[in-house]
């Protein structure tokens, strides 16, 4: 992996991270938002919003049922940013 790739993916969870309120400790690629850290769909809408303003991106909403996970909004950010 390189190291821009790395850079954004720490940037992606840094986000996530603080939304959700958790330590970065406590996510994994695929631990699951809403069952594991108790994240609402209103956390998800901060999230995206964050996200598009970070990476300077528009994210359709229909692709939250896609960001259930790290992995998942990776995926999500970079098919909208083109990466």
């Amino acid at each position: 992996m390189t190291a821009i790739v790395e850079e954004r993916r720490e940037t992606i969870k840094e986000i996530v991270t603080d939304i959700l309120e958790i330590d970065p400790d406590e996510v994994t690629e695929t631990s699951l938002f809403k069952e594991e850290h108790d994240a609402d769909s209103l956390r998800a809408i901060e999230i995206l919003a964050a996200l598009e303003k970070t990476f300077n991106i528009v994210i359709d909403q229909s692709e939250l049922s896609r960001m259930v996970n790290l992995q998942g909004v990776y995926e999500v950010v970079s098919d909208a940013a083109g990466w």
